[in-house]
């Protein structure tokens, strides 16, 4: 969960998490649907898709219990190298390096390492370095000091004057590193949907791609510069800037074999991705005259 999201927007979803699904077991039971139910709103829905497949295979092949070594759990879907440290070093104690975004600043700076780190170089550099650097004893708070050092004091903007390691630091303008690539341009795109409700309940599709296994409003071409829609949106989804827009009732025919009838009633207890989420939230419950519902995320 904390890949690509912060702490403080994690911890209640880890709670209602490990109450729905308190051990691998359970999870690798779970239907698919209740798992994207359960990340819904914190996005990245692969991750979802990854561990619950990882629970299966954990299941049947460790017995239920988590894998102790990096290459059994690199073998699981969804496990890189970050992971698969993160996991043995934490929660078995072993001497192994970890290098995240935090740990990244203080072993780029600590090495003044001139390599853009979001490329293969850069990337396995700061491993090597890191592997020199964790000790056979203690490798759990160890890491825990290092990952510290670049939350607090390592910044983006060092605070250098109390750094305990400052005089070990190689790092000539620590404020210049570590370096990277160029980000690429983000890009604006439009996506339009269409709202059908009839006698209570609506009309969604399951999707592909990108939510893949959700419920959304359905896709919708757009024919007229005239159409006006009943609820505009922006989300940002990765490189993306995403203008969500949906439009009322339509004479055109959308019907497609993965479309279903829900009562809108049940919305709450159907995965639905965080932006069409919101715009139905607007459109049924925020609407003025609209009945209030408790809203869940």
């Amino acid at each position: 969960m904390l890949q690509q999201t912060q702490v403080a927007t994690v911890l209640p979803y880890y709670k209602e998490w490990l109450r729905r699904f308190p051990n691998f077991d359970t999870l690798a039971r779970a239907a698919e649907n209740d798992v994207l139910h359960a990340w819904q709103g914190l996005g990245y829905y692969v991750r979802a898709r990854n561990l619950h497949a990882a629970a299966k295979i954990i299941s049947t092949k460790y017995g239920g219990r988590c894998p102790s070594t990096t290459d059994d759990l690199r073998s699981l879907p969804g496990v890189g190298r970050y992971t698969a440290h993160a996991i043995v070093g934490f929660a078995f104690d072993q001497s192994v390096p970890l290098v995240e975004a935090n740990t990244t600043r203080v072993l780029a700076r600590l090495f003044n390492l001139q390599t853009p780190i979001d490329r293969t170089a850069g990337r396995e550099a700061l491993w090597n370095h890191a592997r020199t650097l964790i000790p056979k004893r203690s490798p759990c708070l160890y890491n825990s000091a290092l990952i510290d050092l670049g939350a607090l004091i390592c910044l983006p903007r060092p605070k250098c004057a109390i750094c305990p390691v400052k005089t070990f630091c190689r790092a000539v303008n620590p404020e210049t590193l570590p370096i990277k690539k160029a980000r690429p341009q983000t890009k604006r795109l439009i996506e339009n949907h269409a709202l059908v409700v009839r006698k209570g309940r609506i009309l969604l599709q399951r999707a592909e791609r990108r939510w893949r296994g959700m419920w959304i409003l359905p896709p919708l071409q757009v024919r007229s510069a005239t159409e006006r829609p009943v609820h505009i949106s922006i989300f940002p989804f990765t490189h993306h800037r995403i203008t969500l827009k949906i439009f009322g009732p339509s004479t055109r025919k959308i019907s497609q074999p993965a479309q279903r009838w829900f009562d809108i009633d049940s919305l709450d207890s159907i995965p639905i991705p965080s932006p069409h989420r919101r715009a139905l939230w607007q459109l049924f419950i925020a609407a003025p005259g609209a009945q209030p519902r408790r809203r869940q995320s």
